[in-house]
């Protein structure tokens, strides 16, 4: 299988980029990276080899030689480069700039102020209790659902854009599992609820579920 996505089952980088290629109908080989075991195994020689900021997903086409980091890159990627499945992003320019605005709200404001190696910072240098790094990450989540909960008002159908999946929806899943893991309450965001609902209906956002994974810790 020529193409593969090296991840962590609980990175909500990787959970969107499985869903994306699960929506564009694409076999992928899922090789696991464990963030947590022995200090890191993505800090070993020879994943640093392929993603030198030492980070997941890492998404691998080897009939092509390629090899792309960064979550949304490598789904505009593959919704540019394969016709199958769902279309991620509009072709209209407005649209396709509203989409993107969301998934950044997502992918560039909330998740990276509440990932794994910041926790482990606030953790090792700042000795934050587990209590306080729950609370961290609440108020992080809260502070961006409020914002694209507004953003949504005007926009959101059954997904973020009407009735359309996209790239924003794409987003949006793995950041309510995490609000729903740090006790965020989801009755404050009925527009972000719901669309997350609509999603979790179909297949392919089951399948790429984090305790779905074959690295998921039971």
């Amino acid at each position: 299988m020529s193409l593969k996505l090296y991840g962590y089952w609980r990175s909500s980088a990787t959970y969107r980029v499985r869903i994306a290629l699960n929506l564009k109908q694409l076999d992928y080989e899922y090789i696991p990276v464990n963030l947590a075991k022995d200090g890191g195994e993505q800090f070993a020689a020879d994943y640093a080899g392929l993603n030198p900021a030492h980070l997941v997903p890492t998404y691998v086409d080897d009939d092509e030689d390629i090899i792309l980091t960064q979550s949304l890159a490598i789904i505009e990627y593959v919704d540019e480069k394969y016709d199958s499945g769902f279309r991620l992003i509009p072709s209209h320019k407005l649209d396709r700039a509203r989409v993107r605005m969301v998934s950044q709200d997502v992918a560039c404001d909330i998740q990276p102020v509440a990932n794994l190696r910041v926790l482990n910072k606030l953790s090792n240098q700042f000795d934050a209790s587990a209590e306080l790094r729950g609370a961290w990450c609440n108020d992080w989540i809260e502070t961006g659902f409020r914002a694209i909960e507004k953003r949504l008002e005007t926009t959101a159908g059954k997904f973020c854009f009407g009735f359309d999946l996209s790239m924003a929806d794409v987003c949006l899943v793995p950041q309510v599992y995490n609000a729903e893991r740090f006790d965020v309450d989801m009755n404050a965001f009925p527009i972000i609820q719901r669309v997350a609902e609509n999603c979790n209906e179909l297949e392919e956002f089951v399948k790429a579920l984090p305790e779905n994974q074959m690295d998921a810790v039971k």
